[in-house]
């Protein structure tokens, strides 16, 4: 078992990562909540139907729990998700002496995370992230549900008490959720050293050949520099925003697409693409762009976008973004690996990069 200590300006907590940590929750709930009067747990209804009941099962011999399950995905990222949570909490006499447990990927813990925050003005709540991509969403605090206009609008910081990872989970993700996940996983290596990202380029040549402790000391090194900036700038008044790499231009997309339609991680990739570009025409960025997206590519990474879906329409959805100033999109771009900075960018630069990631199918297959 691995663990990270988070350490913010209102909490501090740990990340256990190993295989069959889930173990070791009821003791931690003994020791943190011995007066806990009922675990309520929210969990991705795919994931729980795979390992939910056993999960349920060990912690009902010591705790009285109630279940409330989730469509997968963004699905349950909705205000409808969020009023039927809240009622079922209601319903099942969920008081202020509870526990919410995050049961799922990266969308269930914004859901719960964000059910926690609110339930009688706030009860606490443990993560139990089973995806890759949770690596990021369950370490810092940021919990939301989705508009239709944007993603993640509604929403506050409110830090779980531990989190448990559990690499167990992870043997019944499919390709394109491991995929999703470390795109996160790249976007770490982006902002922090050159050799993290070389490291990635040489062991990940295909999901199938992905090791145990390969995958573990990827997400240790991820969690390791987003719980040092976040440790630093708890609230994104500053250096956390850097944490935005590709996700203006990702959201977007992701948005645009109808949520569900294609995975975060993968939006994300398409959006860092796209920041990458404008590092490089902008802030003297030094990397073999093609050769990057060659490598993602093959990797299974799709970074196409439906013609359907214009530049002015992805454009407006960019002003709208949380970082926007004014409706004008300000993007995480590098100078270097490991020194993101905050940059407003010409309107005839955003339209070159989305020219250039349009363009990027035309190309691929070349050798």
């Amino acid at each position: 078992m691995k663990k990270i200590h988070v350490r913010t300006s209102s909490k501090s907590y740990d990340v256990l990562l190993g295989k069959g940590i889930t173990e070791n929750i009821t003791t931690f709930i003994s020791a943190q909540f011995p007066d806990i009067s009922t675990v309520w747990i929210i969990a991705d209804e795919a994931v729980f139907s795979l390992y939910g009941q056993g999960f349920a099962n060990d912690l009902k011999r010591f705790y009285p729990i109630t279940i409330y399950t989730a469509p997968p995905g963004e699905q349950s990222k909705s205000f409808a998700v969020y009023q039927d949570a809240i009622t079922h909490g209601l319903c099942n006499h969920v008081d202020r002496k509870s526990l919410v447990i995050a049961f799922g990927g990266g969308a269930i813990g914004d859901l719960a995370g964000f059910v926690a925050s609110t339930y009688m003005r706030g009860i606490p709540f443990i993560g139990v992230p089973t995806t890759i991509l949770a690596h990021d969403s369950a370490v810092g605090g940021k919990v939301a549900i989705n508009h239709p206009m944007g993603k993640n609008m509604v929403g506050q910081f409110y830090q779980p008490e531990g989190v448990f990872f559990d690499l167990d989970y992870f043997d019944s993700l499919p390709a394109k959720e491991v995929l999703s996940g470390y795109a996160e996983v790249i976007k770490h290596a982006f902002l922090s050293q050159a050799s993290f990202l070389e490291e990635l380029k040489t062991n990940f040549t295909a999901v199938s050949d992905l090791r145990d402790d390969f995958i573990l000391d990827c997400l240790l090194k991820g969690i390791k520099v987003k719980a040092d900036i976040v440790s630093k700038d708890e609230k994104e008044a500053d250096i956390r925003a850097y944490l935005n790499l590709g996700h203006t231009y990702g959201h977007a997309v992701e948005s645009a697409c109808g949520y569900g339609k294609r995975t975060h991680g993968e939006s994300v990739m398409i959006g860092m693409v796209y920041a990458l570009y404008l590092s490089k025409r902008y802030c003297g960025l030094s990397i073999n762009l093609e050769e990057f997206v060659r490598w993602v590519s093959s990797l299974g990474y799709d970074l196409s976008i439906e013609d359907k879906i214009t530049f002015d329409h992805l454009l407006e959805k960019m002003k709208s973004d949380k970082k926007s100033k004014d409706r004008t999109p300000v993007f995480v771009l590098l100078r270097e690996i490991g020194h993101p900075i905050l940059s407003n960018v010409p309107l005839e630069g955003l339209a070159a990069a989305d020219r250039f990631i349009r363009d990027i199918p035309k190309w691929i297959g070349d050798k």
